[in-house]
């Protein structure tokens, strides 16, 4: 893809047509604030870039029958969701739609050189199975924060061996195209919103609980990064003064007490302490535990694990409750690895934010579980690349 839009009309019917699917001029124009010619230039002007092609007649509204418009559809688009314990790789076409879907496990840990032979290697295998010639673009998600503009990591306590590597430069060199690198979580809030069960919200709040915990502000549409791209990275909010350790070096932290890699921790010592033989089962079968083993202790009845699911919820809600405070959302989404716990996490988290905010800002909130799982990264991460390809060069 080397044409981009020449101006923010065109950028806004790129877009338009994105999240809308194929459309007519005609009803494009009744959501643009352009002339009747001026609307015709512009769309002129789209489909000689090949950014959009025709697409046949439109229904009749009266009169004369108006042209379907629609993105081209050769545009493939590449998300990447890179988490603390697996790896999502997906293509897209221009509308987002998902054409095909890996994950493959991976420890973060291991560093950005391993980390993306990996992405690039399932990258090629989609591309050989037909999916797509080239990649247009690419958005990528990292479990840390972000300095947004250039895509490079910066102190990710999860992420050892990334502060400053070059994400965005790197992989756009092998790949071919352009990149966008964000935090994970904005991402997975930017895939909800698009295709999810944020379709209808401006303003929302979405808690990824996975190995950390992170969350996704988007305000008036448009996910609120801060000044230096570490907006949302609540997971180090303090919920115990003088608290448990955090990787973050802190002590306190809601990271510490909860979210994969503390459950697990929790879970582990439970089992070894006797205090649930069904989770001692667990660990006597496999050597480690982690979420799923939880879920599914607390699914047969085991009263300790359902104490560490509500536990947990419990302090999660503790902090989404000062957050509703603060900014007066109109929905908040829980998403990530953890959410297997269900609505055993739910419910202690809605008790939590609807005991402690005010009536005002809790009496029409939906408080609710994500609706596209893994997808909901790699949506985000084509949206994301997408924003930055459908706006004027």
């Amino acid at each position: 893809m080397t044409a981009r839009p020449a101006n923010a009309h065109q950028a806004r019917l790129l877009r338009l047509l994105r999240d809308g699917g194929p459309n007519s001029r005609a009803q494009l124009g009744d959501q643009v604030d352009l002339s009747r010619s001026k609307l015709a230039v512009e769309v002129d002007r789209l489909l000689e870039t090949g950014l959009v092609v025709a697409d046949g007649l439109a229904a009749s509204r009266g009169g004369r029958r108006s042209h379907n418009i629609r993105l081209a559809p050769a545009l493939r688009f590449l998300g990447v969701d890179i988490g603390a314990t697996s790896i999502d790789v997906a293509v897209t076409n221009a509308e987002l739609e998902v054409l095909g879907h890996l994950n493959h496990p991976m420890d973060v840990r291991e560093g950005p050189v391993a980390v993306f032979e990996q992405v690039l290697a399932m990258a090629a295998k989609l591309k050989v199975s037909g999916l797509a010639e080239e990649f247009d673009g690419a958005g990528i998600g990292v479990p840390g924060p972000v300095r947004f503009p250039e895509g490079v990591p910066v102190a990710p306590p999860i992420m050892p061996g990334w502060d400053g590597f070059p994400v965005r430069e790197a992989l756009s060199q092998e790949l071919g195209c352009p990149v966008m690198v964000d935090n994970d979580v904005n991402l997975m809030a930017m895939g909800e919103q698009h295709a999810g069960v944020a379709r209808s919200a401006g303003d929302f709040l979405c808690i990824k609980i996975g190995t950390g915990i992170g969350c996704g502000i988007v305000v008036g549409g448009d996910v609120y990064r801060g000044t230096t791209g570490s907006a949302g990275d609540i997971g180090h909010i303090q919920v115990v003064p003088d608290g448990r350790a955090c990787a973050c070096g802190n002590k306190g932290c809601l990271e510490a007490y909860f979210g994969g890699a503390a459950l697990a921790r929790d879970a582990e010592d439970a089992a070894r302490t006797g205090r649930s033989p069904e989770l001692a089962g667990r660990l006597e079968r496999s050597g480690r535990l982690t979420a799923v083993d939880v879920a599914a202790a607390a699914a047969a009845g085991d009263p300790t694990a359902l104490d560490l699911i509500r536990e947990g919820g419990n302090r999660v809600g503790q902090v989404i409750a000062g957050l509703v405070s603060f900014f007066n959302p109109a929905l908040v989404v829980i998403g990530g690895g953890v959410t297997g716990l269900g609505h055993t996490l739910l419910a202690s988290v809605r008790t939590q934010v609807y005991r402690q905010s005010l009536p005002l800002a809790t009496g029409n909130l939906p408080i609710v579980l994500g609706e596209l799982g893994p997808a909901a990264g790699v949506t985000g991460a084509a949206r994301l690349i997408s924003d930055h390809l459908f706006s004027p060069a």
